[in-house]
């Protein structure tokens, strides 16, 4: 626990057997209370390893996508009673150490969401970022600053940690099930007047750290623009859309998953 606080981690995995337990081994587990594994169908020894190291896992019958995986992560740890959740991918791109300072920055009840940020820092590069993944993420970053209104300095890190009231308040289940899940939520914070905070996390880049492909990424990229471009037509009153509807679904009417 961290002030009172109880801390869940959460990991969506997929196909993670290599990089899961060192993931697990760096997590400070002195102010964290559990952790929690969601494996998206894995086609490796993910669910066993988690097994090993004594994790509590849900595993999906069939791979749902990304998004998916998040959605379940989130139920699951409210599930369990958590004020502060955090999601670290389990294949150690992101440093676990930092969960400490992120969530001291949301039990501060200064900021509804944490991201850990690549960029700050100037690492991205350094720890091994495609070049044009770095270009892209910028570009992407400077078109959503300025639909949104924003100076987030990226909107793609897959590092994240979230107050209980946001993850109740957002409707999380109108989001897609795919990557651009991720930026949904971003955007959905901003239309509902959530406080977003940023601190430096240097990543690394392996060829064990789960990456999407060219083809999926301009996928990505089309999804963020359309993102962003709902966002500003609903502000507007030009058009509605669920993702941005106060009385979209929310996590609690998600099914329990398979333990």
């Amino acid at each position: 626990m961290i002030e009172g606080k109880k801390v869940i981690v959460v990991m969506p995995a997929y196909n993670a057997e290599k990089t899961l337990a060192r993931t697990y081994r760096e997590i400070p587990l002195g102010i964290v209370d559990e952790v929690l594994v969601t494996d998206d169908c894995s086609k490796d020894r993910t669910v066993a390893v988690a097994g090993e190291i004594g994790l509590s896992v849900f595993r999906h019958a069939s791979n749902k996508g990304y998004g998916a995986n998040q959605k379940t992560c989130y139920c699951e740890a409210l599930r369990r009673n958590a004020d502060i959740v955090i999601m670290l991918h389990p294949d150690y791109q992101y440093p676990p150490k930092l969960i400490t300072a992120m969530a001291g920055l949301v039990s501060s009840g200064m900021f509804d969401i944490v991201l850990g940020s690549r960029i700050l820092g100037g690492m991205a590069l350094r720890g091994g970022m495609p070049l044009y993944k770095y270009v892209a993420n910028r570009i992407l970053t400077f078109i959503e600053n300025i639909l949104l209104g924003q100076k987030l300095s990226e909107y793609h890190s897959g590092y994240r940690a979230f107050s209980k009231d946001a993850l109740s308040k957002l409707p999380l289940l109108e989001n897609s099930d795919d990557f651009v899940f991720d930026n949904e939520v971003l955007a959905q914070a901003v239309y509902f007047g959530l406080s977003i905070g940023e601190i430096t996390a240097p990543s690394r880049y392996t060829s064990e750290s789960s990456s999407i492909g060219f083809r999926r990424s301009i996928a990505y990229g089309a999804g963020v623009i359309a993102t962003a471009l709902k966002f500003v037509l609903q502000k507007s009153n030009l058009a509605r859309f669920r993702i941005f509807d106060p009385e979209g679904k929310k996590l609690c009417l998600l099914p329990c998953a398979r333990g």
